[in-house]
């Protein structure tokens, strides 16, 4: 069923970091997309230009973000298509560790993609998404669910079953054109498009968050690992 955790006598392993598994690490992957992402900062979050170094603006960062996959693999499993959800908590400084996250795999994903996008988004499949692993220290859990990333001109919209409702907007800058921040060293890509949430719910592992007005990113992802 939508939004079920996944059959737990499948062979499924979404702790993170967690008992090692065969392959961890060593799988070729890659994910190129979008990515949109909404925190509880006011606008903008400090994070993308100082890289963790300068605190949330309201002490705590609680966000949730989406993935938009438009071309990639683990292993010989194909990520094309599916979208990704994910929540994050993260208690001061970003650089500092001691996150808390959880992550919404796409419904429609076959079983190895499944447990290769855990891999990927936990940070065991190493590269891109490597510092996951060192930064996370509790893995709140992994869900299937249904989930739609949907473009309406610049506006982006995101919905997980009834677990997060966003849609973003970019922020209009001199003759309506985008605000981009360009050739960061920001782990998501070099270039961060400053947008403002127009909505930005989420009911989720106990959490109830509302975002709406709130800082939210726009990147492209360009993603690979094991290195």
């Amino acid at each position: 069923m939508a939004g079920d955790k996944l059959d737990t006598a499948a062979p499924i392993d979404n702790r993170m970091p967690g008992a090692p598994k065969s392959g961890h690490g060593t799988i070729p992957w890659e994910m190129k997309g979008e990515l949109i992402l909404n925190c509880n900062c006011t606008v903008f979050c400090p994070c993308v230009i100082s890289l963790g170094d300068h605190p949330p603006t309201e002490g705590t960062c609680m966000g949730w973000a989406g993935i938009r996959i438009d071309k990639g693999f683990y292993g010989d499993a194909d990520l094309s298509g599916l979208n990704v959800g994910l929540l994050l908590e993260i208690p001061g400084r970003m650089g500092r560790g001691n996150w808390k996250a959880a992550a919404y795999i796409d419904e429609r994903a076959s079983n190895e993609a499944y447990l290769g996008l855990i891999d990927i988004m936990s940070g065991k499949a190493r590269g891109t998404t490597g510092l996951f692993k060192v930064l996370v220290s509790e893995f709140l859990g992994a869900e299937r669910a249904p989930i739609s990333y949907e473009t309406e001109g610049k506006t982006r919209r995101l919905m997980v079953g009834r677990k997060i409702n966003g849609e973003i907007t970019p922020v209009p800058g001199k003759g309506g054109e985008d605000i981009v921040v360009t050739n960061t060293e920001y782990w998501m890509g070099p270039d961060i498009t400053v947008a403002r949430a127009g909505k930005g719910k989420v009911r989720a592992f106990g959490r109830v968050w509302d975002f709406d007005g709130k800082s939210a990113e726009i990147c492209q992802i360009d993603w690979h690992g094991p290195n």
